[in-house]
């Protein structure tokens, strides 16, 4: 699965030796997602509703971040 490369790359300079990538754009996307969908809980009637909600968010988060990273490959 492509992950969209990197959301923020730290570029290193002459003096230091190691590259740090960051965080894919994946992720970076599948927070974004996560913030909205975090609604959801507020919404619930109850404690155990709110749990049950919370078990799907964080595979919501990136099925969202999926849809848009598909959608930016076809803009490619």
């Amino acid at each position: 699965m492509k992950d969209g490369g990197p959301a923020f790359p730290f570029v290193p300079n002459a003096a230091q030796r190691q590259r740090n990538p960051g965080m894919s754009l994946r992720d970076w996307f599948a927070g974004q997602a996560l913030i909205g969908l975090l609604g959801i809980t507020s919404r619930a009637p109850d404690a155990e509703a709110a749990g049950q909600a919370v078990l799907v968010i964080g595979p919501a988060a990136y099925q969202l971040a999926d849809a848009l990273l598909a959608e930016r490959e076809k803009e490619a």
